[in-house]
C-alpha cells in the first residue's frame, strides 16, 4: 500500500533525478534506500560527471547505503527510485536484496525520453554469437582452477 510514508520517500529520489539533470551530471534518474524511518543511501544519476556508465541512481544509491551500512546486502531495506530500473540497476538490486523496490517512471516513460533499454532485454537471450557485440567463449584452465580453489576456501563468504 502506498501512504504518506512512501510518498514522502519518492518526492525524495524524484528531487535526487531533478538535482543530477539540472547540475548536468547525468540523466533524470534519482535514488534512495531506506531503513526504516532512515534514508541511508542515496543516489542520481552521475553517468556524464563520472565518466561512468554503470555510475546509474540506484547503483549508486546502493553503493552509498552498503558503505555506510557496512554490509553487501540490503535486506532490511526498501528502495525508491524515480524510474523503473535498467537492466543493469535490477540485477544490482537483484544482488543487494532489499525488501521492496517502489518506482515512479516505468521504462516505457523512459524510451519516450530516448532512454530505451529494450534491446538489452532483447540481446540477453540472443546466442552469444548473434549478439549486437559478440561475446567469445575463451576456455581457460587458470580460470577455471581458481573457480576450483574457491569451491574448497574454507573461509568463503557466499553471497
Amino acid at each position: 500500500m502506498i501512504g504518506e510514508r512512501e510518498k514522502r520517500f519518492m518526492q525524495i529520489a524524484v528531487d535526487l533525478s531533478r538535482q543530477g539533470m539540472e547540475n548536468g551530471e547525468g540523466g533524470p534518474f534519482g535514488a534512495i534506500v531506506v531503513r526504516g524511518e532512515e534514508i541511508v543511501g542515496r543516489g542520481w544519476n552521475q553517468v556524464l560527471s563520472h565518466n561512468d556508465p554503470t555510475a546509474h541512481a540506484e547503483v549508486m544509491a546502493i553503493r552509498d547505503a552498503c558503505t555506510r551500512l557496512g554490509t553487501f546486502q540490503l535486506h532490511d531495506c526498501e528502495i525508491y527510485t524515480s524510474c523503473e530500473p535498467c537492466p543493469m540497476c535490477l540485477g544490482a538490486i537483484y544482488w543487494a536484496r532489499p525488501q521492496r523496490v517502489y518506482f515512479a517512471n516505468t521504462k516505457e516513460d523512459a524510451a519516450a525520453i530516448d532512454f530505451d533499454d529494450s534491446f538489452i532485454y532483447q540481446e540477453i537471450s540472443v546466442p552469444h554469437e548473434d549478439k549486437k557485440i559478440p561475446f567469445i567463449a575463451f576456455p581457460s584452465d587458470a580460470a577455471l582452477a581458481v573457480f576450483k580453489d574457491w569451491q574448497i576456501k574454507g573461509d568463503r563468504t557466499l553471497y
